[in-house]
């Protein structure tokens, strides 16, 4: 399990064709749950954990290997469940996404099982805005909960989403510009909301790639998208579609083809240079610094603006 991304030219291959890879594991419990593998670096048996002092609760110590220091947490306390028991009977996820490097303490891991994203379905209705839960799955006749690992790191760290003064100013003539966001993590739509708020940005928002698509064929369907829309900016991992897929039904779409798509994801590792090129995505931004997503927006719709169309020309 040491090396879980070996053979990445195989996994690179998934890309555009809707699918993924999960890596299951438990938490203390019979109950089964998953994590994408391109979030994982690998996965060791927990080495001896340093103190942090005044530390979130749920970081149970920090580690240093290979010239790295990172925090341990422990994910069932961090999604509300009973803490693990002793570190040295766990395993640690090592992951990285979200622009940092961190360990999720687990009780067993099990092995990578190859889906696609149209059985990744979202939870289901009644399980609150406050869950942890960002889709779930069906592997073996066993329910996998997949868990929203963006929300509990923000959870931990308290991003900010406050955008500078600075670039409030520059993005004065955004106002009243309209952009399609796309999304399946609560936490990360109401960042990007909040972004595009103190942009003067209208934004529709959407909560898988699926939902994404049928809506930009419905808007062609009436008139030009070009018109309506200035970009897109579309999260990569999420139920029923992609991000990938997405953008690769959009560049398909003669109607829609010409679209402005920017891929917003935690998915921050060194892959997503080649991934988002091949997919024909404009640009990539790794999740979340709200003054660098309104720094594309900005630099994007004044683009516009210069050329003297209202139409967001790819």
């Amino acid at each position: 399990m040491a090396n879980v991304l070996d053979g990445v030219n195989q996994r690179t291959q998934l890309v555009g064709q809707n699918r993924l890879e999960l890596l299951l594991f438990r938490l203390g419990g019979s109950q089964r749950f998953g994590i994408n593998v391109f979030k994982v670096q690998e996965v060791i048996h927990c080495p001896p954990l340093n103190s942090l002092p005044r530390s979130h609760h749920t970081v149970r110590g920090v580690v240093t290997m290979r010239g790295r220091t990172f925090p341990v947490i422990d994910l069932a306390a961090a999604i509300g469940k009973a803490p693990l028991g002793d570190a040295k009977d766990c395993f640690v996820i090592v992951t990285e996404f979200n622009r940092s490097i961190q360990g999720f303490l687990v009780d067993a891991v099990e092995h990578i099982v190859n889906m696609n994203w149209e059985d990744i379905l979202p939870p289901p209705k009644g399980t609150g805005k406050n869950t942890f839960m960002t889709a779930v799955t069906k592997v073996d006749d066993d329910l996998v909960e997949i868990i929203d690992v963006e929300h509990v790191l923000s959870d931990i760290m308290n991003l900010s989403t406050d955008v500078s003064d600075d670039l409030i100013e520059d993005g004065q003539e955004s106002a009243g510009k309209h952009i399609l966001v796309v999304d399946d993590s609560s936490v990360a739509r109401n960042q990007i909301k909040r972004t595009l708020e103190q942009l003067g940005v209208e934004c529709t928002i959407v909560n898988d790639g699926k939902e994404a698509l049928d809506q930009l064929k419905a808007w062609a369907d009436e008139g030009s998208v070009l018109e309506k829309l200035d970009m897109v900016i579309s999260d990569i991992e999420m139920p029923e579609m992609d991000g990938y897929t997405l953008t690769t039904e959009i560049r398909n779409d003669p109607r829609l083809a010409d679209l402005y798509v920017l891929l917003h994801s935690s998915l921050s590792g060194v892959f997503n240079d080649a991934m988002v090129d091949k997919v024909g995505a404009n640009d990539f931004i790794a999740k979340f610094s709200a003054d660098e997503l309104g720094k594309a927006v900005i630099d994007r719709l004044e683009e516009i603006c210069g050329s003297g169309d209202s139409v967001a020309n790819g």
